[in-house]
């Protein structure tokens, strides 16, 4: 069985500057050969510049190696193409880089890895990388929906364009992002240059035993509770209170901060109990099937009483996978877990999982 190849999904608004940072990954020297799945709509194709022949067919072979394939439809079909090609000898490529039209939500992209068996045979997703241009981000992630789903489904996000505003706005756009997904680290890029180990083999999707959660977004909720001590068994709150106490610690940055009520929003719980894993397995599969479609991305290590080591989860929408992680050692046990989501009833949920403790 050959290993899988892994795949970043490549998503940011339009004009966030996808193409210009691709066109750098394309034309860096880092000896991999990368086929690139462009899912576009009338926004500036790649191969106007770097193509070496005309795009008559549908796969296309690049001055260093690289490929291009342009979808207009089903990305099973793309991606299927591409492995059958390359299984025949008559292409060869190390990764797979799909950027998806400004508009896409990457949800149903990312799925494709978890439900096609064929495709999850040969595909390993990687990461989801989202761009966001500093000058437009804050009308955008208020107007369009998509442009918060992009930033919540992300494990990395880049802002573009910094050098068009100042640094005060920024550092906003960047606490915002930080609420909206506290799990993804925010870099600035500029012009498209980002070092290639923060692009690629990031592992977002692995079932590995590190939840990075951005300690400024912790730091902010601690400070939060330290006047609210009304919270059960180290339940955290996590992003609708961020916006009101945040204005008494920074309140020269962030003051334009609750002018934007976004949709997508995370939240972190956090107990030294363990849970009750019946309890834990019934709460959480009925907040699945409520909740699914509106829950991007969430992700947890969690301390449980039937079992003497970790339990790693991690989901995207309805399809959730756990895995058994290394014992505890010196650690001190507990639980992490971050939910990133569409309007998703906070409290409810933190007061559920309190309630599967043991």
């Amino acid at each position: 069985m050959s290993k899988l190849t892994p795949v970043t999904i490549l998503t940011g608004f339009l004009g966030s500057g996808k193409t210009t940072l691709l066109k750098r990954i394309l034309n860096e020297q880092h000896g991999m050969k990368i086929a690139v799945i462009e899912n576009e709509f009338g926004e500036e194709n790649i191969d106007n510049e770097i193509l070496v022949q005309d795009g008559r067919e549908q796969i296309v072979q690049m001055s260093n190696g690289c490929i291009c394939c342009t979808i207009r439809g089903d990305l099973v079909v793309a991606l299927s193409q591409l492995m059958t090609q390359r299984d025949a000898g008559e292409i060869g490529f190390d990764r797979v880089v799909i950027e998806t039209t400004g508009v896409a939500n990457p949800g149903p992209v990312a799925q494709t890895f978890f439900m096609d068996d064929e495709i999850a045979s040969r595909y390993l997703l990687d990461a989801v990388i989202t761009l966001v241009d500093a000058k437009h981000a804050n009308l955008q992630l208020d107007k369009q929906e998509e442009a918060q789903r992009q930033v919540g489904f992300a494990d990395a996000i880049f802002i573009t364009k910094a050098d068009l505003v100042d640094e005060a706005d920024v550092a906003e756009l960047r606490h915002r992002l930080l609420h909206m997904n506290p799990r993804a680290p925010v870099r600035t890029a500029h012009f498209g240059e980002a070092p290639i180990e923060t692009i690629f083999d990031l592992r977002g999707f692995n079932l590995n035993e590190k939840l990075e959660i951005d300690p400024d977004f912790l730091r902010a909720e601690a400070e939060e509770h330290d006047h609210d001590h009304g919270h059960a068994h180290g339940e955290h709150c996590g992003d609708d209170c961020g916006h009101d106490h945040h204005d008494h610690h920074h309140g020269h940055d962030h003051h334009h901060h609750h002018h934007h009520t976004d949709r997508i929003g995370s939240f972190v719980f956090r107990s030294e109990r363990p849970f009750n894993y019946a309890k834990l397995e019934e709460f959480l599969s009925g907040i699945l099937s409520v909740y699914g479609e509106n829950l991007l991305r969430y992700k947890g290590v969690l301390y449980m009483d039937a079992v003497d080591r970790k339990v790693v989860f991690q989901g995207v929408h309805q399809l959730m996978g756990s895995d058994i992680g290394a014992k505890w050692g010196d650690e001190t046990p507990g639980t992490k877990m971050v939910f990133i989501g569409v309007d998703l009833p906070k409290d409810a949920i933190l007061k559920g999982l309190a309630t599967c403790l043991a």
